[in-house]
């Protein structure tokens, strides 16, 4: 509020002497600390974007718990994937910085080199698992002395319950990359671990029309490419894959020359991907397998490990999830919690650990609910409150570091990799994004102008316009610019400067975290 400064007749001063103290007093008279950042961000959601759509935001102080700004804090919203950070807290407490996933090859032992009766491939949730590892198992095989497996090949993936995908995952993205099916014996299709998925690679024939060059990875039969790509002067490809069978088309063209192009797509029951894979690598080993492959069976009692991979920590899986919101990795979280809780990987399993995990931080998941480790479902309802209580519990907790380090940066990793830049808040904001159509999220840390390091949680829900994360991004940077002293004139600079910052060359639709496109940009 401005406050007017009343002058005596007494003090007579001349013309411009008034017009100076006036100029001061109305200087002076702006709001400054958490007053003015409240009419700043206040006027953000001013914005036209935000008009009949839904938004919850709260900030506090990450040391005190102080409530620094509140726009219906309390208020339920769908998260997308701001779920992650719940999913991460609970199963780092349940299971440990230290837990692995093991997956494990098991059979009676072998005589004169020959495993009589069937060879169980047992998985426990590995999502990180690619074709090196199981081609590695077929090689410990080897090393024990297997020459032959005289019975089936049994892919055991029981460890999970045979829910594939979560409560209200939208079908358009159950046949992308995002959405893949889980497994607890799975396998990725590349460096960045997308479990369930294939990989198709294009690249240019020999000459200009000519048949596109196909490879698919993993490199299987399981999944059928059917290709009418050409080569030609420019690279526009198509991928789709058919709604009921493990058929990707490709089509379009690509450039001669090039290094080419690939997409991804997910694979129906990946439990058949990964076995499939599997019984190549024996067969590229040099072992004979003389029976079929099942699926979906459990490995009996008294059989012998006879090979077994582990996973990288689940403090160094942590990074995997969080920088590129990887999906699959939070659902096998999820279950897994579940199954170290109960001995059953099932989502209800799951959820009953995350909350036990959280709670033990001082969380109340009484009025929230979540049904999966992603936050692709819709059924899925956090409120910025509970988020940024869990980011101040968690700072208690033995695994903080790793989960705080996380995060992506704005500027500098992740999903917030051409977030922010040219702003205070670039290399400064350490937050989880979310992302699906009509709702955008973004919840973590920053460290203000001061110092003093905030907890935020910024949800929007049933917007109509296609990108909202330009007023997440201003938000931010106004918090990050705070300081005491600072007036509301000047957040509102920080925030049009925000505003003004150049859009990514590469655009990209708003519904989906960034990085499963795979774009250059993330």
């Amino acid at each position: 509020m401005k406050r007017r400064t009343l002058i005596s007749g007494a003090a007579a001063v001349t013309a411009a002497g008034a017009m100076i103290i006036a100029a001061t007093t109305v200087a002076q008279a702006e709001e400054t600390g958490n007053e003015a950042l409240a009419a700043a961000i206040d006027a953000i959601l001013q914005d036209p974007k935000v008009t009949d759509s839904q938004a919850s935001i709260i900030v506090k102080d990450a040391a005190t718990g102080e409530v620094v700004y509140d726009h219906h804090g309390n208020q339920r919203a769908i998260p997308a994937s701001n779920n992650k950070l719940s999913t991460v807290a609970g199963a780092l407490e349940v299971l440990g910085e230290d837990f692995t996933f093991t997956t494990d090859v098991v059979a009676d032992a072998p005589v004169d080199g020959t495993v009589s009766g069937d060879l169980y491939l047992r998985g426990s949730g590995d999502p990180s698992m690619l074709a090196a590892d199981y081609r590695s198992l077929a090689d410990q095989l080897v090393e024990a002395g297997v020459t032959t497996v005289d019975g089936d090949l049994v892919a055991d993936d029981t460890a999970f319950d045979a829910a594939r995908h979560g409560d209200v995952w939208s079908w358009s993205d159950v046949m992308s990359s995002a959405g893949a099916e889980i497994s607890a014996l799975t396998i990725g299709s590349g460096s960045d671990h997308l479990a369930g998925t294939v990989r198709v690679y294009v690249r240019p024939g020999a000459t200009a029309g000519s048949p596109a060059v196909i490879e698919t990875v993993p490199e299987t039969d399981y999944v059928t490419v059917e290709s009418t790509a050409t080569t030609g002067t420019s690279t526009n490809v198509q991928f789709s894959r058919d709604e009921h069978a493990n058929t990707i088309r490709v089509s379009g063209t690509v450039a001669a020359g090039s290094s080419g192009t690939y997409g991804t797509r997910a694979v129906i029951d990946p439990t058949g991907l990964a076995a499939d894979v599997f019984a190549d690598a024996l067969d590229a080993a040099g072992i004979d397998l003389l029976g079929d492959v099942r699926l979906h069976e459990e490995t009996p009692q008294g059989g012998e490990s006879l090979a077994s991979h582990s996973s990288a920590t689940l403090a160094d899986l942590t990074d995997d999830l969080m920088k590129p919101s990887n999906n699959l990795y939070a659902e096998a979280f999820f279950k897994a919690a579940g199954l170290a809780q109960t001995g059953l990987g099932t989502f209800a399993s799951g959820k009953a650990a995350i909350y036990s995990g959280i709670e033990e931080y001082g969380v109340n998941t009484g009025p929230i609910r979540q049904v999966d480790g992603s936050g692709m479902s819709r059924w899925d309802e956090l409120t910025p409150d509970m988020l940024t209580d869990l980011l101040i519990g968690a700072q208690d907790a033995p695994w903080f570091d790793t989960y705080h380090d996380s995060l992506p940066v704005a500027c500098v990793d992740g999903t917030l990799l051409s977030r922010m830049c040219g702003t205070e808040a670039a290399g400064n904001v350490r937050a989880k994004t979310g992302s699906l159509t009509s709702v955008s999220a973004l919840s973590g840390f920053v460290t203000d102008a001061d110092g003093r390091e905030l907890v935020f949680s910024v949800m929007f829900n049933d917007f109509l316009t296609s990108n909202i994360k330009g007023l997440e991004d201003q938000i931010a940077v106004v918090l990050a610019s705070y300081s005491a002293d600072t007036t509301e004139s000047e957040f509102a600079t920080f925030a049009a400067e925000a505003e003004e910052i150049a859009e990514p060359a590469e655009e990209l639709p708003a519904d989906w975290e960034c990085s499963w496109y795979e774009p250059s940009i993330c």
